[in-house]
């Protein structure tokens, strides 16, 4: 059964690889800075994140109410659901921890159940038990809050791309966004098959054997995802990201081009040739770009299987294709108590913002349908391997 869903999805990959569609410069240029919602005190998106939540406490509580109120207010148009399960724990003597999955999903309007293939952006949200106090700003507040940025980017243009009827009546159009806030991916204890991943596990396991009708083109919600976007411990400067699965490699290129892009136009504020640092700067030569997607031309045989455990293993185990964005090494803040809102690199938050987002809105073929300011708006042609004009 593993083996044909794999087929199938290998298929559906190729079939999306041949959709997929980049924005014009204009469009690049135009979305939209976290700025003052990503303030580590007041911001409306990322501050009510940065605290202390540990699955099944006040603090998880607290921001699981967050995103839903975030939903409600920003977002309206999309569905969310709560996903329920309770394990216990090596630490809770027994008693059973309620853990609660987050899932917003945004489909094209009258579609069936079972008719979408869907890009889900996916992070989790608790935070480890110790070192006591512990935040978790890059492990995972700000993913969290990047998706929600990006969420919002691109949901105006979702909305005009539909209402236009763009791919309507064509089946393999039927592209949607779904976000998975997930809970409970810390380990208690130490890290084991049981003592992590507790909200992952019971959704993966869930949607496994939760059938669309007979009729529909995905026969459950796992084989719904096109492609599961795991974003983890993003947010500390010079994140160096490998190219993790041999058959996501072309999204990860896909997404490698858009970086490069992004830093040709100046777009990259954690770039060391920004214009902001350039002008401190007495000695004006560019210096060499530190790209977070250094493996765009990774050879295939150079793929020997490892990968890092996350949220991402009970779905893969069932077949879905993967794309991690976690760095390798990790940061030097990675389970420290330092992994807090104030060791966060800003800049290089705001760059994963705008790179996700760009992804996002090239996957779901957006061009067209944002606000962009230019008057003229020239088609982008991949000129070069990487897209650079």
């Amino acid at each position: 059964m593993v083996f044909i869903r794999a087929l199938l999805s290998l298929v559906s990959l190729l079939t999306l690889g041949a959709a997929y569609s980049a924005v014009s410069d204009d469009t690049l240029k135009s979305f939209p800075s976290p700025s003052d919602e990503f303030n580590i005190k007041t911001g409306k998106i990322l501050a009510p994140i940065l605290r202390t939540r540990v699955s099944g406490t006040e603090g998880s509580t607290a921001v699981l109410q967050h995103f839903l109120d975030f939903f409600k207010n920003e977002l309206p148009e999309w569905k969310v659901e709560l996903h329920n399960s309770s394990s216990t724990t090596p630490v809770s003597n027994g008693k059973e921890v309620p853990f609660v999955n987050v899932i917003a999903t945004r489909d094209p309007p009258s579609t069936g159940v079972g008719d979408v293939g869907r890009l889900a952006l996916v992070a989790h949200y608790d935070s480890k038990l110790t070192p006591e106090g512990f935040i978790g700003a890059i492990d995972s507040a700000a993913p969290c809050a990047m998706i929600l940025h990006t969420a919002r980017s691109i949901d105006k243009a979702l909305t005009k791309k539909w209402a236009a009827g763009d791919g309507a009546d064509d089946l393999e159009e039927k592209k949607g966004v779904q976000i998975l806030l997930l809970d409970g991916e810390e380990a208690f204890q130490s890290w084991t098959a049981t003592d992590s991943l507790y909200g992952a596990r019971a959704l993966a396991e869930s949607w496994e054997f939760a059938y669309h009708p007979a009729t529909s083109t995905y026969s459950t919600p796992l084989d719904s995802i096109d492609l599961f976007l795991l974003l983890d411990l993003l947010g500390s400067a010079r994140p160096t990201i490998p190219s993790y699965f041999k058959t996501t490699h072309w999204a990860y290129k896909n997404m490698a081009k858009i970086e490069h892009r992004l830093r040709e136009h100046g777009l990259f504020k954690s770039s060391p040739n920004h214009a902001a640092k350039m002008a401190k700067r007495e000695n004006k030569k560019k210096r060499k770009e530190p790209y977070f997607l250094p493996e765009a031309e990774k050879d295939h045989n150079a793929f020997r299987g490892g990968y890092i455990e996350d949220d991402h293993i009970p779905f893969m185990l069932r077949g879905v294709e993967i794309l991690h964005m976690i760095p390798s090494p990790f940061p030097h803040v990675w389970h420290d108590i330092t992994d807090d809102g104030e060791h966060l690199d800003m800049d290089t938050v705001e760059d994963w913002t705008r790179l996700v987002t760009a992804f996002a809105a090239e996957w779901m073929e957006l061009e067209g349908f944002f606000d962009v300011k230019s008057e003229k708006r020239e088609e982008y042609t991949e000129k070069s391997e990487f897209g650079i004009p």
